[in-house]
């Protein structure tokens, strides 16, 4: 079986390629890896010279290339993605580019050579902010960011492909996703980054914003499943199971890092921020057998320890523009 796997040079498209690769067993699918290798992406994170990867360096917004890999696709994971909410405040372009119509084009060419499953990779933000309980998949989807804005109409538009044309498209929703070879301009690892290199880091307004957290072990885990044993058309939301403040992950971190709160930089809270994100996994869990096995309150030490150990991976890429 061949496996398209789209944005595979980044953070969580990269562990799935490498959990994938690491099954030895007759039936493990051949992978081919398209990226674009923008800012937050890196070669560094795929095994070089694995027999069963293939490397391809292009845009998903590039139609003649995306035909062309797709003819001999057999399935589709999709990550690749624009996603660092700031960025996205900043400069919304780019985000409409890649997440809106470089879906769109892989969706066409998965209908021209009839791929499937297609498995598009979306985000809990699709849902907005909730003040208390979870989001389910029927949840109506109120973005505030560009960055969420551009997932959601993603969402819709693969959603719509299933419906118009019959296309096998499954989505996952997933929480806020901590782990190693994470870009460092995402919370976690710009922290972890900054207290080791003895510098301060920013703490948005008062910190009483809540997110989810979900380790990319357990990420990739829910991916697999719904790409195994998913329904065509269906929506899973993937979370974590560990709500935090910020003030509360800002506290655990500086713990883990031995730093104090002298080392925390206030600054002005973001635009639109979100108050509160929390998805409902209770569907991936009776449908797939779903369930997070990393708990974050049991210390991030992990993380930080594999920070500390690998500076030669990280240390080029906040050169390369985190902020």
């Amino acid at each position: 079986m061949n496996l398209l796997v789209t944005g595979a040079a980044g953070f969580v498209g990269s562990h799935y390629v490498r959990t994938l690769l690491a099954d030895t067993s007759p039936d493990a699918p051949r992978i081919t890896v398209l990226d674009k290798l923008t800012y937050a992406g890196t070669l560094a994170n795929l095994p070089a010279g694995h027999p069963r990867l293939d490397f391809v360096h292009g845009d998903i917004c590039d139609a003649a290339l995306v035909d062309k890999l797709m003819a001999d696709a057999d399935q589709v994971v999709h990550f690749a993605a624009e996603s660092h909410v700031d960025r996205s405040i900043a400069a919304a372009g780019a985000f409409v580019r890649t997440n809106v119509l470089g879906t769109q084009t892989l969706l066409d060419a998965a209908l021209r050579h009839g791929t499937g499953p297609f498995v598009h990779i979306s985000t809990d933000e699709v849902y907005g902010s909730i003040d208390t309980g979870s989001w389910t998949e029927e949840h109506p989807l109120d973005p505030s960011s560009p960055y969420s804005a551009s997932k959601a109409s993603a969402d819709l538009l693969a959603l719509a492909c299933h419906r118009t044309h019959g296309l096998d498209v499954r989505i996952t929703r997933s929480s806020n996703t901590y782990g190693p070879h994470q870009f460092p301009e995402k919370v976690i690892p710009l922290f972890v980054t900054n207290l080791l290199d003895g510098l301060t880091v920013p703490f948005y307004g008062d910190g009483r914003n809540v997110r989810d957290w979900l380790h990319v072990d357990d990420h990739c885990r829910g991916v697999e499943l719904v790409r195994t044993k998913g329904r065509p058309g269906e929506v899973y939301n993937l979370g974590g199971g560990t709500e935090l403040s910020n003030r509360e992950l800002t506290g655990l971190l500086l713990e883990a890092c031995g730093a104090g709160w002298d080392r925390v930089a206030h600054v002005a809270d973001r635009k639109g921020h979100d108050l509160r994100y929390s998805v409902d996994w209770s569907k991936a869990r009776d449908e797939l057998g779903y369930r997070p096995h990393r708990d974050f309150t049991a210390g991030p030490g992990g993380t930080v320890a594999w920070y500390r150990e690998h500076r030669a991976w990280w240390e080029p890429l906040k050169r390369r523009g985190a902020r």
